[in-house]
């Protein structure tokens, strides 16, 4: 069977691509790589205008990933390990960006910062989300706390929602069906199963957007142990969101978010009846009131998170309630001073034996200076106000200087910046809490080169190094402290967009990660991703993805050891055709066709050779 299903595979992508060549089709417009970056200053730059390293995930890139999770396209990119992706739904993830941990990346969606305040890290939990209700996605690599506060010492994950429909009405509906099986076990039953459904329009004034999905799986065990017993996951996630455009200058929209999921999971590498049950529940409120060359920005949320777990020692529930407010001025000089001067309002809540609380208050700055002669300057400072440990300063100076070319521009950039990240709640309050506790201090020093030409190649390569003090850890009664240890971190990003020839588009990136100070659990010094892209014809696309993960360590709990954990590299295969141009598609994903078979966390399952299919509706 396994042969079967791989030579039909084969004989289809042959099949399309020699009928391609024949074909006598009008070409579309490929991915423009001259694009813009909003996430780095708050402002629409051109790229070549923008001092960091940004990567922006477009709608036309989500589009060409249809049933793939939100956290298995972000592994695509460069300086990412996203640990557990690859593994069974509902997987605890481990988000690490540039050798960093979960605590260190910052995760932002509609302009609001989002962690659970009754979790361990504070990280958010990228289960959450729904990629049929993702627009975009921008992820700025290296410190950015001037601008986002807390946290955002590695990375911040920008994620914007989709937008309603500037048409009366509009509805997009999909649907997947698909294997979940490991490379042991290719048994090719229907076991992963995914639904969205979104209708929205505008009429006068008014706007209007609600959407739905679910995603369930089983087949697969939590945890790799011989009796295999099936670890089902499920999702359930409702948008609602409400505009009103009061004039050309003012409007509001309100919106509202409820997502839980449910998975069971296995302890101590065995089976066990184990339960995990999280509920999120968000409000939110954005106006933009635009005035002259100015605008003012309002975002702000309450979301409120319940974690129920059930295992073999009781029941255990937390609840966390989180509310963000932030309001910032921008206004243009000149069109070449681009200046942000906001105040942000952060309150963190959680019930764990006595219900406790901090907040925080940072007012911030942050202006960009666009000069005639190439250079470019982007630079902000931040006072962190926080209700336990006083106040802390954090900057960023981050010059960037372009040569023009005849058909592109060189680009030169440096950054030098500060970060803090904030003791969380449990790590303050909690039973082995330390209310004496400093923040975590980093700082960041990273330089590349970009080159740019035409709209065909953009070739980048970043050096990054990173220096980690006041670490939070333990003591030997289990108290959390800050560790005197410093974590020295260094590394290079390669970067490459190519479009060799029309209609076809080459992706490629490179990642050396070198972690000092301590065993970098589950971070890979070397990590490579590869993409191709080609259009058959107007209506058909097909893409191969070729994905390297080198060795890197990880903790064996069975012997209380450090173990390296070999490389592996897998191979993906999607396709999608337009049976209705701009109304039915359909597509198929092939993930790990070669049947790979790896570990990625010990003792925890991994997938092996999975076939998705599926179809989206618009009108």
């Amino acid at each position: 069977m396994k042969k079967t299903h791989l030579w039909w595979c084969a004989t289809l992508f042959a099949g399309q691509f020699f009928y391609a060549q024949n074909a006598q089709q009008d070409s579309v417009s490929v991915q423009q790589l001259d694009e813009v970056v909003v996430s780095d200053s708050r402002f629409e730059l051109k790229r070549e205008n923008s001092g960091k390293t940004v990567i922006r995930i477009s709608a036309e890139e989500l589009a060409r990933n249809q049933g793939r999770t939100v956290a298995q396209v972000i592994n695509t990119k460069s300086g990412i390990e996203i640990a557990a992706s690859r593994g069974r739904d509902g997987d605890v993830l481990g988000v690490f960006a540039r050798g960093g941990r979960g605590r260190q990346v910052l995760v932002i969606i509609d302009g609001v910062r989002v962690t659970n305040p009754s979790s361990f890290s504070v990280e958010y939990d990228l289960r959450f989300l729904s990629t049929a209700n993702v627009e975009s996605i921008e992820i700025i690599k290296g410190a950015a706390s001037t601008i986002y506060g807390t946290n955002a010492a590695t990375a911040v994950i920008n994620i914007t929602t989709k937008k309603n429909s500037e048409n009366k009405i509009a509805g997009n509906f999909e649907s997947m069906v698909g294997t979940n099986q490991t490379s042991e076990d290719q048994n090719y039953n229907l076991a992963n199963f995914a639904n969205s459904a979104r209708v929205s329009g505008t009429l006068d004034k008014f706007s209007y957007g609600v959407s739905f999905s679910n995603r369930y799986s089983n087949g697969l065990s939590a945890a790799v142990t011989p009796e295999n017993e099936e670890d089902d996951f499920s999702q359930y996630s409702t948008d609602v969101n409400i505009g009103y455009k009061f004039s050309e200058k003012l409007d509001i929209s309100i919106y509202g978010n409820k997502t839980e999921f449910r998975s069971e999971f296995d302890a101590d590498r065995a089976e066990a009846p184990n339960q995990l049950e999280q509920d999120q529940e968000r409000l939110g409120i954005a106006s933009t009131f635009s005035y002259g060359k100015g605008s003012i920005q309002l975002n702000a949320a309450y979301t409120d998170f319940d974690i129920d777990t059930r295992n073999t020692f009781g029941e255990t529930i937390s609840k966390g309630e989180n509310f963000v407010f932030d309001l910032y001025n921008k206004y243009v000089f000149n069109e070449k001073f681009y200046t942000v001067l906001g105040v942000n309002y952060i309150r963190d809540e959680a019930s764990f034996n006595d219900g406790v609380n901090f907040t925080i208050v940072d007012p911030y700055a942050n202006l960009v200076y666009v000069y005639d002669f190439g250079l470019n300057l982007n630079t902000g400072i931040r006072l962190n106000n926080h209700s336990e440990y006083g106040n802390h300063v954090v900057y960023n100076v981050n010059p960037s200087y372009v040569f023009p070319t005849e058909n592109g521009y060189i680009k030169l950039l440096g950054t030098y910046a500060t970060s803090y990240i904030t003791p969380n709640l449990i790590q303050l309050f909690g039973s082995f809490g330390n209310e004496e506790l400093e923040p975590e201090e980093n700082t960041t020093l990273e330089g590349g080169v970009e080159y740019f030409v035409n709209d065909k190649l953009r070739l980048s390569a970043v050096y990054f190094d990173r220096n980690e003090k006041n670490r939070i850890g333990f003591d030997q009664n289990f108290v959390s402290i800050n560790i005197s240890d410093e974590i020295d971190v260094n590394g290079a990003e390669v970067e490459v967009s190519w479009i060799p020839i029309e209609k076809f588009t080459i992706d490629a990136n490179y990642t050396f990660t070198e972690r000092k100070g301590d065993n970098a659990i589950r971070i890979p010094r070397h990590k490579a991703n590869l993409t191709l892209g080609y259009q058959l014809c107007e209506s058909t696309n097909v893409s191969l993805q070729y994905a390297y993960t080198g060795e890197r360590i990880d903790t064996d709990f069975s012997i209380f050891e450090d173990v390296a954990l070999d490389a592996f590299s897998l191979v993906n295969l999607y396709m999608d055709h337009e049976l209705i141009p701009n109304t039915l598609k359909v597509f198929l994903n092939a993930n790990n066709i070669l049947n790979e078979e790896f570990t990625e966390v010990i003792g925890f399952t991994t997938r092996g050779r999975n076939i998705n299919a599926g179809f989206n509706l618009s009108f």
